[in-house]
């Protein structure tokens, strides 16, 4: 299983230390490129969920398409 966690920045060496003291476990720092990734792929997701329960109102992809 991955996890993303989100850790102040005055506790990172702590939680990396930790974590490292743990042979199960392997670190691997994302890049801020990576984590702004993951988070916009996250929020599209949710939208998708909001569109399919109704609670969100989609556009057409051609509406999307004529504007670029």
């Amino acid at each position: 299983m991955k996890v993303i966690l989100d850790i102040k920045d005055s506790k990172v060496p702590f939680v990396m230390e930790l974590l490292k003291s743990f042979s199960f476990i392997k670190t691997q720092p994302l890049s801020d490129e990576k984590m702004r990734l993951i988070s916009e792929m996250k929020d599209a997701v949710d939208n998708l969920s909001l569109v399919k329960k109704g609670k969100l109102k989609a556009r057409p992809a051609r509406e999307l398409l004529d504007e670029l």
